[in-house]
């Protein structure tokens, strides 16, 4: 190699010939060198942060120490590989990259040694967006998400720092990428396992195997090297709405091989077969009419469901939780997880449905009710509800007892019971009918009162001269209260000696009246009234068929009862004795 002062001379004419042949020597070397290939240099100099090297070179090249894995080891003199990048920078400074130089090593190292389907070991560097980094022989090769294990990977950081065999899908040398897979090996080996066991598996066995995977109607049972199928009716001999109530991922089981299918290669799969079937012999463990305590595990709208033992179930429907409370919803009265006491009501145990009875731990309040409270007995209560055709009223042992509308006055017709009672008050009543069968019991209001019409007729007689207070005006004539709770009609027609076109015309709610009783009918309790007619002498007086013409028997008019405008109507309506 020439001197530097004879290469600083190169440009000079002044050159010896010595020289000069050395610098045409330095200067066919120099263009023997090619951008993009590796070259062999010379450390000259370690610096704080750089490293030179002289590759033979006019100009000494500089790496970054980043470059070199153990920067402590670099030494003087220490001859290493290089990537010959660019020939001069615009600093007129050849560009070197260590790195790159072992990359292209490695590069083609994998390319004359490894084919696509080869085998390969690999160290997993990192994870990446779709995937992971593997190093393979030196060389980033790309593992896709999807071929990293044959179940959906939960933790790709567990794999990270791991060394694997992998198997080279693809070979890309334009751009230098290697797609490698784990998945397939995994496969190829589960394959031959399968193989395996299908010449080994029985109906029968029990095997161990890793829950693969869950669903809605099942769960996928590894059982080293092949799926079998676990359903979730043959999880528990119980009810589960889920199979991850039972089971977990990556679980270990002992399941019962129920089910082989060579051709398909299907296993179908038993884990409530593994413990005796509790529905066995069930009618001498829950007999009929027997008590038990159980804890509610699911509730319907319907009912809810009772375990009575692990796998083990029965239903208390709606209409036998309570005897007096009428339950929609059993959600309304009960809780999952509550212990309740039942009764067996009936067992079936081909269909493995046993009915309960929550209320038939109690004496039937109905029944109760009956022998306290015979028909024609007084009771005592407090109005808690209302419908447009009565009112109920709560009494001992949560039992309603309903006062029909009917039944509430002897005088006055209802059309609101709400107008005549108030939630919550304490009434008074007679027992009419009681019903326990359909559990319904009939109350009397106005039984429980004196009858003002039972001596209607030692008060009244028919001509005889009565004042009163007109309490209400219709358009057929107006009623007048004689005294408290008897009323008497005075119709349209004998209002006046004139014509009466209007009642409300002549006279008004609240006016003084004098009149003459001409009808009475105790048996329609109907009262008959002329202001006409008390305008007639004692001894002229007699009673016409003009007079009760608009009092004819059956008449609407005339019932006591119509000061009301409308009667009370209605699908709803329920009278005592009705079902």
């Amino acid at each position: 190699m020439p001197s530097k002062t004879a290469i600083s001379k190169f440009g000079s004419t002044e050159l010896s010939k010595e020289d000069a042949a050395l610098a045409a020597l330095y200067e066919s070397t120099i263009k023997e060198f090619t951008e993009g290939t590796i070259v062999s240099g010379t450390i000259s100099e370690v610096r704080a942060n750089e490293v030179l090297v002289d590759i033979g070179y006019k100009s000494e090249g500089s790496i970054a120490i980043a470059e070199f894995r153990n920067p402590e080891d670099v030494a003087l003199d220490a001859e290493i590989e290089v990537l010959l990048e660019a020939i001069e920078n615009d600093d007129g400074m050849i560009v070197l990259s260590k790195q790159k130089a072992e990359v292209q090593r490695n590069w083609d190292s994998v390319v004359n040694n490894c084919n696509e389907g080869d085998t390969v070991e690999g160290r997993v560097r990192s994870r990446v967006k779709g995937g992971m980094i593997v190093d393979v022989m030196g060389i980033d090769a790309f593992l896709p998400g999807s071929q990293v294990d044959v179940v959906p990977v939960r933790n790709p950081d567990e794999f990270v720092g791991n060394t694997f065999q992998f198997k080279v899908l693809k070979i890309n040398e334009d751009r230098r990428n290697i797609v490698v897979s784990r998945r397939e090996l995994l496969e190829e080996e589960r394959k031959v396992m399968r193989q395996q066991l299908l010449k080994t598996i029985e109906s029968g066995q029990i095997r161990k195997g890793i829950v693969k995977n869950i669903t809605d109607f099942g769960a996928f049972i590894d059982l080293n090297g092949l799926d079998g199928l676990l359903h979730i009716t043959d999880m528990t001999w119980g009810r589960i709405n889920h199979p991850s109530e039972v089971l977990k991922i990556a679980e270990e089981v002992e399941v019962m091989i129920l089910e082989v299918d060579l051709v398909k290669e299907r296993v179908s799969l038993g884990l409530k077969q593994l413990h005796n079937n509790p529905w066995e012999g069930i009618e001498s463990k829950f007999p009929i009419a027997s008590r038990i305590k159980g804890k509610v595990v699911n509730l319907m709208p319907y009912g809810a469901f009772v375990e009575l033992e692990e796998g083990v179930e029965g239903l208390v429907h709606v209409s036998e939780i309570s005897w007096t409370k009428r339950v929609t919803r059993a959600s309304d009265v009960l809780s999952i997880g509550q212990e309740v006491e039942a009764v067996i009501l009936n067992v079936n145990s081909q269909d493995k449905k046993i009915s309960l009875g929550m209320r038939q731990t109690e004496r039937n309040p109905w029944e109760m009710l009956q022998d306290e409270h015979p028909i024609g007995s007084i009771v005592h209560g407090k109005v808690r509800n209302f419908t447009n055709y009565g009112a109920f009223v709560e009494l001992n042992h949560g039992v309603d007892g309903m006062i029909h509308v009917s039944d509430m006055s002897w005088t006055k017709k209802i059309n609101n019971p709400a107008d005549f009672l108030d939630k919550g008050q304490d009434v008074t009543a007679v027992v009419l009918e009681i019903d326990a069968n359909n559990q319904r019991i009939s109350l009397g209001l106005k039984q429980a009162q004196e009858d003002p019409w039972a001596n209607v007729t030692a008060q009244f007689s028919v001509g005889q001269i009565v004042k009163g207070k007109v309490s209400k005006i219709t358009t057929f004539g107006a009623f007048v209260e004689m005294e408290e709770g008897i009323e008497g009609l005075v119709h349209i027609s004998q209002i006046s000696d004139q014509r009466v076109e209007n009642v409300k015309e002549v006279i008004n709610p609240g006016d003084e009246v004098e009149a003459r009783i001409i009808k009475i009918d105790t048996v329609d309790r109907r009262i008959g009234l002329s202001i006409k007619a008390a305008k007639i002498a004692d001894e002229d007086f007699t009673v016409s068929d003009e007079m009760l013409e608009g009092l004819k028997s059956g008449d609407d008019l005339v019932d006591l009862g119509s000061a009301f405008d409308e009667v009370i109507t209605g699908s709803e309506e329920w009278h005592p004795g009705d079902k």
